[in-house]
């Protein structure tokens, strides 16, 4: 069974008193989530028709006049993958054949992120790939939250506000009061986003896992650096996509003695077979994000889904008032 929280922030201004200027619209990809930023912002979710041709092909066609307005589109590219970027790209270009004056895609998880290199011959970079998409189809600026490598960033020609999910989940374990803690990286990768979550969590100690992929989603974890024995490990990931890595992390913490283990994600993916392994009883608890909705037979005991919704809602107000973002991290 599900649990959920979300982060209290205190508007930094009087919301939408340019009502008339700023306009919010969501995808299909996580109404729920785009509904919580709007009420955050105190307004509406902006009117859309959506519907597909017999042959699957997506129709969109936005219902009021946004000439010379800030428009936010928030659509996540999870599964179906395809489909749900295929349907921000035709957004983004609703929106700039209606005159918007600019167009900020929202985009809380950004999917075809892990090929952002080439590390074989005749390989795509899809991180490029789908920036290009996204910049071509008429977007002004990005915001994106917790990417998979920081430097998809630097493949968009135009501005791109990257957040964090972490004071949401920083904040919930704070609010559990965990002893001797140890945060843990499932792998050496994954150390600089560890070390930035144990240096909020009062300069925490740091593990990492050392591991060996054979292979896509199959994970081979070898052994772990740092001292871990009867100590509360944190493992901190982006994204649970299948639980390979994670899950094969828990064991051999459990292994070497931890006393409990969390784990803490930004994005739950949740491919096939991440609830049974994650529901297996090696994790006390299992902390995700709402950037992916998660299915109803997808919640098991120990899953806590916290709302980033306030997080986003302020972002955008700050980048609509041209305030600072990075501030809010600080």
């Amino acid at each position: 069974m599900s649990r959920s929280a979300t982060l209290t922030l205190q508007p930094t201004l009087p919301l939408i008193a340019d009502n008339n200027r700023l306009r919010l619209f969501s995808g299909s990809a996580n109404v729920p989530l785009a509904q919580e930023v709007a009420r955050y912002l105190g307004m509406d979710i902006g009117p859309m028709v959506r519907k597909r041709f017999a042959d699957g092909e997506l129709y969109i066609q936005i219902q009021e006049s946004i000439r010379g307005c800030d428009v936010y589109l928030i659509q996540p590219s999870c599964h179906p993958v395809n489909d749900n970027l295929m349907e921000l790209l035709i957004m983004i270009d609703a929106c700039r054949r209606a005159s918007a004056r600019q167009i900020t895609a929202v985009i809380p998880y950004y999917g075809y992120a892990r090929a952002d290199r080439k590390t074989a011959g005749r390989e795509s970079i899809t991180a490029k790939l789908v920036a290009n998409l996204i910049t071509e189809a008429g977007a002004n600026r990005v915001l994106a939250m917790d990417l998979h490598s920081a430097q998809i960033q630097g493949y968009f020609d135009i501005p791109f506000d990257h957040v964090y999910g972490s004071p949401v989940t920083l904040d919930y374990l704070a609010s559990k009061q965990l002893p001797d803690l140890v945060v843990v990286s499932p792998d050496v990768g994954g150390v600089a986003r560890a070390r930035a979550f144990a240096k909020k969590l009062d300069d925490a100690p740091l593990a990492i896992i050392d591991k060996r992929r054979q292979a896509h989603n199959v994970a081979e974890v070898m052994n772990v650096i740092g001292d871990v024995k009867g100590k509360t490990a944190v493992l901190v990931d982006d994204m649970i996509d299948t639980a390979g890595t994670i899950a094969a992390g828990a064991k051999i913490l459990r292994q070497e003695g931890a006393r409990q283990v969390y784990a803490c994600a930004t994005h739950a993916v949740f491919s096939p077979p991440a609830i049974e392994r994650l529901s297996s009883g090696i994790f006390e608890e299992v902390i995700v994000t709402n950037t992916i909705p998660v299915a109803q037979d997808n919640n098991f005991e120990q899953l806590t889904v916290l709302s980033v919704a306030n997080l986003l809602g302020e972002t955008i107000w700050r980048i609509h008032e041209d305030s600072s973002v990075s501030s809010m991290f600080r």
